[in-house]
């Protein structure tokens, strides 16, 4: 028998506490709450953890990290319920695994990237999330990349 595929959703970069409930009620599987200082939609951990207790029963809250330290993603794992972890920076394996909890990798679809080579490297990693990227920015551009490269 053939396993049943569906899409999952995750509304990434959520910065208010109504949008947390909306994203939920609305049927998002997960809300993505960003950690990278640089970006418009970073938290801080107080303000996380309101998002996090906000949102409803059985929504994913997932903690999103640029090559941030092992010492301040612990910093955030102490003080927010982070159901999952993604990483979309040059993280590796290693570390990505070393906070016992599941994760996500992110891709960056771009260039003569060998997916397969790349996806080898996190065996343990819950899934991966194809990102495009753009010039001077970390990804999460909006911006769509050819799938027929890859």
């Amino acid at each position: 028998m053939t396993e049943a595929k569906r899409t999952r959703i995750k509304i990434c970069g959520i910065t208010r506490e109504e949008d947390a409930r909306l994203a939920g009620l609305l049927g998002a599987d997960a809300i993505g709450l960003v950690f990278y200082p640089p970006s418009p939609r970073a938290l801080t951990p107080d303000l996380a953890l309101n998002l996090a207790r906000s949102a409803p029963p059985f929504l994913t809250t997932v903690g999103l990290f640029l090559d941030a330290g092992k010492s301040a993603i612990d910093e955030v794992l102490k003080a927010v319920p982070l159901d999952l972890l993604q990483f979309h920076g040059v993280e590796p394996p290693e570390l990505c695994r070393s906070f016992g909890r599941p994760y996500l990798k992110a891709v960056p679809m771009r260039g003569e990237l060998d997916f397969d080579e790349y996806a080898r490297r996190y065996p343990d990693a819950s899934g991966f999330l194809l990102d495009s990227h753009t010039a001077g920015a970390a990804g999460g551009s909006g911006e769509a990349f050819d799938w027929g490269t890859w």
